[in-house]
């Protein structure tokens, strides 16, 4: 006996969009347990709620925005948001170094978990996830000019707090760092 049709169209999402939904959701988080978690929520919530995907090609922003819900509703309920301020970043930088320096993932996911939640995912979704500012602009009900300030200022606070710390090699017979 086949599965039913809802039970088809869910084994479909899983299979085209865990990895993206997995991944996505370990960005945010920061913890592989707390991923699959997050994931596994996500399709259980897609499954209850099939009716509202109307067109099957919106399926990996639909699924992205329903796990971003539920990590929304968790961190609320939780009470534990990071805060950082992101008022001493400028805008943008004055000048970026030619080659930038390799970053181990484990210091890029902590400097991605102090962001707040507002500038962690658009960056996420653009540069993980490969959305486009409009689509994180609908996802997050923002003004597209508003994803792009909150890229330019997290991308700057990434760059800031992973290349202070970053060991960087002088020229010879230099003295000096670059700057970014």
């Amino acid at each position: 006996m086949g599965m039913p049709g809802n039970a088809r169209t869910v084994q479909r999402l899983v299979d085209d969009h865990y990895v993206a939904l997995y991944r996505y959701a370990f960005r945010l988080s920061g913890s592989a347990a707390d991923a699959e978690d997050l994931t596994q929520e996500a399709f259980c919530k897609a499954q209850l709620n099939l009716a509202q995907l109307r067109q099957s090609d919106r399926a990996k922003p639909w699924l992205f925005s329903i796990l971003r819900n539920a990590y929304l509703h968790r961190v609320r309920a939780e009470r534990q948001q990071a805060c950082v301020s992101l008022e001493g970043v400028g805008d943008v930088p004055d000048r970026v170094p030619d080659a930038l320096p390799d970053i181990e993932p484990e210091r890029l996911q902590q400097a991605l978990n102090d962001l707040p939640e507002g500038f962690r995912t658009p960056l996420i979704l653009f540069y993980f996830e490969d959305f486009s500012y409009r689509d994180i602009a609908e996802q997050m009900d923002l003004p597209i000019g508003t994803v792009m300030s909150r890229l330019a200022r997290a991308k700057t606070y990434l760059r800031t707090r992973l290349l202070d710390a970053a060991p960087v090699v002088a020229a010879p017979g230099s003295s000096s760092r670059r700057g970014d």
